[in-house]
């Protein structure tokens, strides 16, 4: 490849993607995958900027390879797979914006028992890279500092038979606008599992396109969103089948309170020839009061024989006869009302391997609800 500019980015793939995001424009409520996101409406007249965000790295596990995005004369593994995710119009943006990032590689068969920990900071446009080799293991555990504005990108490529553990906790960030794009690429026999936990912003967005292209590629999404006052957060996923028994699996629990409003669309699309594709998804959001709101768009497009996929979502308010059974033996209403919130957030909680981050997330939700009721 020639070109190569100082991000480490092949300059063709950089001028496709400036290509992309000068013919859509920053998206709308008139465009189909943000009418629930009005991201041109939150920014104002500011617009995206060209500002210039960051990647903070908190821990970093001890046979882990990184390169500085910013820096020149990128490794191979840099200049193969940097780059590659340029259709959706906000990774374009951030692709072609984005002055700096960093890049992780975890060697062939290399089991990395410690989490790498790191958050994006900042306001403006970041890149990041995650390559696990064939037969590789990593803990992610991403961060989300509060700024005004944060466009990241994170590409992840899992080699044969990899396995990747990712868990993203986005604080209530108040009256930032925080979107972020991540591209999972998986190929035969890998495993990606990620939760995302979130408690909203002006606009929070967290878009997710997973390819599965090996046979026996897995994903298995989960996430909890617990909102209040006007706070915004939108979960957008697109999971690909793109050849024989592939597996896939999603699950979101949402909450909100007050004017808050949670967002889930989920779109699985079954190749033509993914036969044995195996995909489940369901979405479910309890509203605490009559202006909150909850959207939740789960769909599927199958273009193969012989596969099993479901999809379900549900929108409601809290149990009355549980909640009736909780006062009867005493438990004062908040502490009932918390209760059967926790229950019903747990589920999706309990898909997090990690027995620490496990904790971690169900802490923050602990603190959040003791606020919300």
């Amino acid at each position: 490849m020639t070109g190569i500019t100082a991000l480490g980015l092949p300059e063709a793939r950089r001028n496709e993607a400036a290509a992309v995001f000068r013919a859509r424009g920053v998206p709308h409520r008139r465009v189909e995958e943000w009418k629930y996101s009005d991201l041109k409406s939150a920014l104002g007249e500011a617009g995206i900027g060209a500002g210039q965000a960051d990647l903070r790295i908190s821990h970093l596990p001890s046979g882990v390879e990184t390169f500085d995005l910013a820096g020149p004369n990128p490794p191979d593994w840099v200049r193969e797979y940097f780059g590659l995710a340029s259709r959706n119009v906000m990774s374009a943006a951030s692709l072609s914006l984005s002055a700096g990032g960093t890049a992780f590689r975890v060697p062939r068969g290399l089991a990395v028992a410690e989490p790498l920990k790191f958050e994006f900071t900042g306001s403006g446009h970041v890149r990041g890279l995650v390559v696990l080799e064939d037969g590789a293991s990593l803990t992610l555990v991403e961060g989300v500092t509060v700024d005004k504005f944060r466009n990241a990108g994170l590409e992840i490529v899992l080699g044969e038979a990899a396995r990747l553990d990712h868990v993203r906790v986005s604080p209530n960030a108040g009256d930032a606008v925080l979107v972020e794009e991540v591209s999972v690429r998986i190929a035969q026999g890998g495993q990606y599992r990620a939760h995302f936990a979130a408690f909203g912003s002006k606009l929070s967005r967290m878009e997710v396109e997973i390819a599965l292209e090996g046979e026996g590629a897995e994903a298995h999404l989960s996430g909890v969103a617990l909102l209040d006052g006007k706070r915004h957060s939108d979960v957008t996923t697109h999971v690909i089948h793109r050849t024989v028994g592939t597996r896939s699996t999603q699950l979101f629990k949402h909450v909100a309170g007050g004017h808050a409003k949670a967002v889930y669309q989920g779109k699985v699309t079954v190749a033509k020839g993914a036969n044995g594709s195996d995909s489940n998804q369901s979405a479910k959001a309890l509203l605490l009061g009559e202006n909150a709101e909850a959207d939740l768009k789960p769909e599927l497009e199958i273009f193969a024989d012989d596969v099993k996929c479901a999809h379900g979502a549900a929108v409601g308010d809290l149990d009355a006869e549980s909640l009736f059974y909780l006062r009867a033996r005493g438990i004062p209403e908040a502490e009932a009302r918390g209760l059967l919130l926790q229950a019903f957030l747990e589920d999706a909680v309990a898909e997090i391997p990690n027995t620490d981050l496990r904790e971690l997330v169900r802490t923050e939700l602990l603190t959040a609800l003791k606020a919300l009721v």
